[in-house]
């Protein structure tokens, strides 16, 4: 479940305006998978505001900087069953332009 900041915003003295986010706790993104702690590449993407393509190839470009078990792609039968178990499902793709939704490759998850 999401846990919710409120930022209130005082533009005058007579204006105020509330803003509630919603920011998931980073407890309920680990997961364990393979004796590993470890985080799924989107999520991560999320809580740096970057696009998951985006992270994984800064990653790739940066590979030897990182320790060799830092990072390791999924297979078919963890991502399935991770997918039952957070229910992660295919995205809506009435509006898409390529009528595709959801991921094309395995993700990828992170140990540090």
């Amino acid at each position: 479940m999401a846990q919710k900041d409120t930022e209130i915003i005082v533009k005058s003295d007579a204006e105020v305006t509330i803003v509630e986010t919603v920011q998931p706790k980073i407890e309920n993104l680990i997961y364990v998978i393979r004796g590993k702690q470890v985080m799924i590449d989107s999520d991560l993407a999320m809580l740096y505001q970057v696009e998951t393509s985006a992270l994984n190839r800064a990653v790739k470009r940066n590979i030897k900087r990182f320790p060799e078990d830092f990072q390791f792609q999924l297979t078919e039968e963890e991502y399935d069953f991770l997918r039952c178990q957070i229910g992660i499902s295919k995205a809506n793709t009435e509006n898409k332009a390529d009528g595709r939704g959801g991921r094309r490759y395995l993700p990828y998850v992170f140990t540090e």
